[in-house]
């Protein structure tokens, strides 16, 4: 791979860890200060029991988003990792070279599409 196509794909990944660390950190302040109803007691409980079922679902849904918010930032680090150690753009699997039409769309892409299936 050319080293403006390495160039070109290392400040796509940094842009996008960048945009993720900030909706990570927004996503995790609003899961951890959810709160549906009147404070009660210095405490935030929900009016209704429905409420209260809501506000357990949809606090399960952002934790479920940051982890996979989480799994994919980890994904962007082994790929600059990787533009680090000279071996980006390879699949982790079979060892061939990553398609670059792939890349552009899954820039922390570690596998071919073969391998990936």
């Amino acid at each position: 791979m050319k080293k403006a196509d390495v160039k070109a794909f290392k400040e796509q990944l940094l842009q996008l860890r960048t945009r993720l660390l900030g909706d990570y950190t927004d996503l995790a302040e609003s899961a951890m200060n959810r709160h549906g109803g009147e404070q009660v007691g210095g405490t935030a409980m929900p009016i209704h029991m429905a409420d209260l079922g809501s506000d357990n679902y949809e606090q399960e849904f952002a934790f479920t988003l940051l982890q996979n918010e989480e799994a994919t930032l980890e994904a962007i680090e082994r790929a600059l990792e990787k533009i680090e150690e000279g071996s980006y753009g390879t699949c982790d699997d079979c060892g061939r070279k990553i398609p670059k039409t792939r890349l552009r769309v899954i820039p922390y892409a570690s596998r071919c599409v073969k391998c990936a299936e």
